[in-house]
């Protein structure tokens, strides 16, 4: 699986979770010269507190397009450290 924004390919990896419709990929996996982090912190009732990446290619910002579990709650834990994608991010074979 690639994720691509702006044309550049910030991801991609054949050992990706699918989960709730969205490739979680593994953090080893992501173009760390593209993302930053970012300090928005959400939370899942099932999952626990989402952290955030803003994602950067060739000038351009994506802000929180990047989200993941440092930690999970039970039943969670293949998806923990997993990076997952929005916001315009397309996600493909």
């Amino acid at each position: 699986m690639k994720a691509i924004w702006n044309n550049k390919i910030i991801a991609e990896s054949d050992k990706t979770q699918l989960l709730e419709g969205n490739h979680y990929f593994p953090a080893e996996s992501i173009k760390k010269e593209y993302f930053s982090e970012s300090q928005t912190h959400t939370t899942c009732p099932y999952k626990g507190v989402a952290s955030y990446y803003n994602v950067n290619v060739e000038g351009k910002e994506n802000k929180d397009a990047a989200w993941f579990y440092p930690e999970v709650k039970a039943g969670f834990t293949p998806i923990k450290g997993y990076v997952a994608f929005w916001k315009g991010v397309t996600v493909e074979k």
